[in-house]
């Protein structure tokens, strides 16, 4: 006899140079020099598995110097000082063009919109007697007081507290206006680096980038942990995922963590559903029973049926009927109980949701430890590889490119299981095609990923032959190749919303065979219903490429040697089957051109 409450149950068993004038960090990364003469080199950069064609990275200095370019573009044409046209833009939220079609429709409207007089309001008197501060009310010498373009002017000490605690507010700051009331006129830069100290006067240049950041629409700040980069994100590009020097990816779109092919309402919910406290709700109803008397939710976790109730309660019920026990004699008849129903479907959803969460888990932590893999890799084995194997960089330059699709593939495998988990049960036409092409790109990563993992450690240790290095790497290109070309297809399908199934979802599936990669061609030549019959006379000698994975096959080969697939997929049940089939070797369905 056991029982526990969940919580308390008991067994009863037991300034301006200084603002746009920073030095330039470079971030353009080294060119790689690729050998030519190396068959199994990729064609070009593009393959690799980064976002970075979408986007380009800028670094503080990058945008300091874009800021300082803008500046000096307004100032050129509207013949202004920088601090000057420095303002107009903080006014008109860094548009050029907002700038120039409001200045040339109206100079003065401009200026008085952005607080630039022409003439001061005020004049200094000419003597040299004492001038009242507007604020402390205190006579100073004219050597002892500022003013701003509007002539109002006020002592050094008061001058200072003003800039000083308009900084430590915040970005506001950059629209400070004249102390005096009525006043609009602006305070620039220039007067703040008259009183403000070096660490104010960073913050406040820091403000100014801050600014310029915001107020574009296509430049976001990198959100990764202690990044101070900005992404400029390339519009009509397709993807919104977007990867930062930092190594951070991220969605353009709503800034979380990169998460193709699912989208971001997805992720919204996922994460959402994550961390909230409606999954402990389900787990009580999925996996405890009230107390019939109390309604205190009991959790069985041992063997007998015979439960009793924390104090001050002490009820003794039976954990299957929920009746008292001293009354209970059998339950073994059936009887439906919409309680029951309901927990029953609560277990289900939890399991459910544990098995998608688990896995999402598990490839998010994979993928963690594939990036710092691929740091070990690039600062200490590649180097121990050049110079034990004895070869160029760009010789070895594969074993980075893998551990780069690793990453990348570990992020979209984990994102599928959070769009498996909404994808609805009443489709089991897309779930299987959905299960089935997660299925290959999962087992495809697996290989590549063990791969690269343990058949690299020989070569860091011993000097190995050139064959076998060359062995090697052609193993790992193509897998990583064949990998690469798994998540494509699964990526394309997932956003193409599982298309190709019928949109209903009805139990009747098409007859018409759907022939894939050098099957499809020759059938659109030859239109021969003899032509399968006799395809292996004809092309006995002829390679093919397999269509799932691109690899070239000796035309002996009836399945790809790389990925064991056949050149043709079953459309009712998915079976992979050799070029030669005629009809599916799973369920007999004939082949149709």
């Amino acid at each position: 006899m056991a029982d526990s409450f969940v919580d308390d149950a008991y067994d009863d068993d037991d300034t301006d140079d200084d603002l746009h004038s920073l030095p330039d960090n470079d971030s353009h990364e080294d060119d790689r020099d690729h050998d030519d003469g190396n068959a199994l080199e990729e064609d070009g950069a593009d393959d690799l598995p980064m976002f970075r064609q979408n986007c380009s990275v800028l670094t503080e200095a990058d945008v300091r110097q874009r800021l300082t370019d803008t500046i000096a573009e307004v100032s050129s044409v509207l013949s202004l000082s920088k601090i000057e046209a420095g303002i107009l833009l903080l006014h008109y939220n860094w548009s050029v063009s907002n700038v120039f079609d409001a200045w040339f429709a109206d100079e003065k409207l401009a200026r008085e919109k952005a607080g630039l007089f022409v003439k001061p309001l005020l004049e200094f008197p000419d003597h040299g007697g004492s001038i009242l501060c507007g604020i402390c009310f205190e006579y100073y010498p004219c050597d002892g007081l500022k003013s701003t373009r509007c002539g109002h002017p006020y002592c050094n000490d008061c001058w200072s507290s003003y800039i000083k605690t308009a900084i430590a507010d915040g970005p506001q700051s950059l629209l400070l206006k004249c102390p005096h009331p009525s006043c609009r006129a602006a305070v620039g830069e220039d007067m703040v680096g008259l009183f403000a100290s070096e660490q104010e006067n960073s913050k406040y240049s820091g403000y100014f980038v801050m600014s310029y950041i915001e107020s574009n629409k296509m430049i976001k700040w990198c959100p990764g942990p202690g990044c101070g980069n900005a992404v400029d994100f390339v519009a009509g590009s397709g993807s919104f995922d977007v990867s930062c020097l930092c190594s951070h990816s991220f969605c353009w779109n709503c800034t979380q963590e990169a998460h193709r092919p699912v989208d971001c309402e997805t992720v919204t919910k996922w994460m959402l559903k994550n961390s909230s406290e409606s999954e402990n709700v389900n787990y009580i109803l999925a996996f405890t029973k009230p107390c019939p008397k109390c309604k205190r939710p009991i959790e069985k976790n041992m063997g007998c049926s015979h439960m009793t109730c924390r104090a001050p309660c002490y009820f003794e019920f039976c954990w299957l009927c929920l009746k008292d026990w001293k009354n209970h004699g059998v339950c073994n008849r059936f009887r439906g109980s919409p309680e029951e129903e309901k927990r029953e479907k609560a277990k289900k959803y939890m399991m459910k949701y544990a098995h998608y969460f688990e896995r999402w888990a598990t490839n998010k932590k994979s993928m963690k430890k594939a990036a710092d893999d691929l740091q070990n890799v690039q600062s200490e084995h590649i180097e121990i590889v050049r110079r034990i194997q004895e070869k160029s960089a760009a010789e070895i330059s594969f074993i980075t490119e893998a551990w780069q699709q690793i990453i990348e593939c570990r992020r979209v495998l984990a994102w599928t299981y959070a769009y498996g988990f909404y994808l609805p049960n009443e489709c089991q036409a897309k779930q299987n095609l959905f299960e089935y092409l997660q299925g290959q790109a999962e087992s495809g990563l697996e290989r590549l990923h063990d791969c690269a993992e343990k058949e690299l450690l020989p070569f860091l240790k011993l000097m190995r032959s050139t064959m076998e290095f060359i062995e090697f790497r052609k193993k790992l290109t193509l897998l990583t190749s064949v990998t690469k070309n798994y998540f494509d297809n699964l990526v394309t399908a997932l956003q193409n919303g599982l298309s190709d199934v019928n949109s209903e979802c009805s139990s009747s599936v098409p007859k018409k065979r759907k022939l894939i990669g050098t099957a499809a061609a020759a059938a659109a030549v030859t239109r021969d219903p003899g032509f399968y019959m006799n395809i292996n006379e004809n092309s006995a000698m002829e390679p093919w490429a397999c269509a799932y994975c691109s690899f070239e096959n000796e035309g002996s080969s009836a399945f790809c040697i790389m990925c064991g697939r056949g050149s043709w997929t079953c459309d009712v049940c998915t079976f992979a089957n050799s070029r030669a089939s005629t009809t599916c070797a799973m369920c007999s369905e004939a082949l149709e051109p």
